[in-house]
């Protein structure tokens, strides 16, 4: 298809087209525009915009002037095969023909129903519901010092008691990437931490050290240098997720509607063994 499309001089584009300046000036042309008749079959501009955007995303950087002329052989081309077909459509492609239609068709009520931006008074009330009541998650901003055993932690402990810098001993003792930092690990929140590090974190005091503290990196030495509150995130930030949640819910709601509505009858699948879907030959 790309060899195709390459190959094809984009000067093709008026001559099959057949429109001049001065026709399409005074009447452009519309997804219904025939573009070529195969055996009385027509061929709209509708279907090779279609084509179109069914391509490959690699195929999206290539201008219309390039891709009309393959678009329109392709469809030339699958015209005529289907018109030589012999007899009835296989029963594997007029079932697959009727899934792409129903998929097609599903898809269109989809898009309909999503299109319909929800109203402000509907984001604002999701968002009052997800985090109006919510509270800012606490953040921790940490040091420590990694080193290999609990008597080394342990004597580090001790000279920071004796009154030691416990940025100056990190950069001098601390075996972890934070050292050359003073130890110090930023701002943090629950679950980015290994959870015996994390709970001795948690029981700290701002300005606290903690107890050596063992982990599979080694034994740390803690302090906990402040705490926060994170807010909440503002609506600005979370309006476009809120709008999508909405009309997924709307989607959801029509489905939950219309098929508790819909006359179904599944009596066809009582008792029924899925594992004769594995004996089906669709090349038959």
């Amino acid at each position: 298809m790309q060899k195709l499309y390459l190959s094809v001089a984009s000067v093709a584009f008026a001559t099959v087209l057949g429109f001049s300046a001065t026709a399409q000036e005074t009447q452009a042309p519309d997804l219904n525009t025939v573009i070529a008749v195969v055996n009385g079959e027509k061929i709209t501009l509708g279907h090779i915009a279609v084509a179109r955007a069914t391509l490959p995303p690699q195929f999206s950087e290539y201008p219309a002037t390039v891709l009309f002329p393959g678009l329109l052989d392709q469809l030339i081309n699958q015209t005529a095969l289907a018109q030589s077909l012999e007899g009835e459509l296989p029963a594997r492609a007029a079932f697959a023909l009727e899934n792409e239609v129903r998929s097609l068709t599903a898809g269109e009520v989809v898009e309909q129903t999503m299109a319909a931006a929800p109203i402000e008074e509907e984001i604002q009330a999701a968002y009052d519901k997800t985090y109006g009541s919510l509270e800012g998650a606490t953040e921790y901003r940490a040091s420590h010092i990694l080193v290999e055993t609990e008597e080394a932690a342990t004597a580090i402990i001790e000279d920071l008691n004796a009154g030691a810098d416990f940025a100056e001993t990190a950069k001098e003792k601390s075996t972890g990437p934070s050292g050359v930092n003073g130890g110090d690990l930023g701002w943090f929140g629950e679950g980015a931490m290994v959870p015996a590090f994390e709970a001795a974190v948690v029981a700290l005091e701002p300005g606290a050290v903690s107890a050596p503290v063992q982990t599979q990196f080694g034994f740390h030495v803690i302090k906990l240098v402040e705490t926060r509150a994170k807010p909440a995130p503002t609506l600005a930030e979370v309006r476009q997720e809120l709008e999508l949640s909405i009309q997924q819910q709307t989607v959801n709601e029509l489905i939950e509607k219309l098929v508790s509505t819909s006359e179904i009858d599944r009596s066809g699948a009582e008792n029924f063994d899925p594992n004769i879907l594995d004996l089906i030959d669709l090349s038959q």
